[in-house]
């Protein structure tokens, strides 16, 4: 794999350095996004949990993905700026939980009392 920065942008209200890079991988399939964020974080030196990849896309028939990433100035301000299911494609929020386990909570809450006559 190996990475390219096409383009760096600094955007000081946002907290952040704005990347737009470029990934040949080869004859291998198209890396995760996890593998990516170590290598461009090594790249720009930051640490991974500042770093945010926006998109990533391999165009078809060729072995390139073109992305876009954010460096954050600290975890906080990526926390607190990017999109929630960015975050959590990129590991650093987890997802909600839903489905059987809410419904278990739900059976474990104490069921309204009925009403009394009299």
């Amino acid at each position: 794999m190996e990475l390219k920065i096409l383009e760096e942008r600094p955007n000081p209200l946002l907290k952040r350095t704005e990347y737009r890079f470029e990934v040949a991988h080869g004859t291998q399939a198209t890396p995760k996004r996890e593998e990516v964020r170590a290598e461009l974080a090594k790249a720009i030196k930051a640490p991974k949990d500042r770093v945010v990849i926006e998109r990533m896309h391999a165009r078809y028939g060729t072995a390139v993905s073109l992305g876009e990433a954010h460096a954050y100035q600290t975890k906080e301000a990526a926390l607190a700026t990017a999109r929630a299911h960015i975050l959590i494609r990129n590991g650093l929020k987890e997802k909600p939980q839903k489905g059987p386990a809410g419904a278990a909570e739900a059976a474990a809450a104490p069921a309204p009392a009925p009403p009394k006559e009299g």
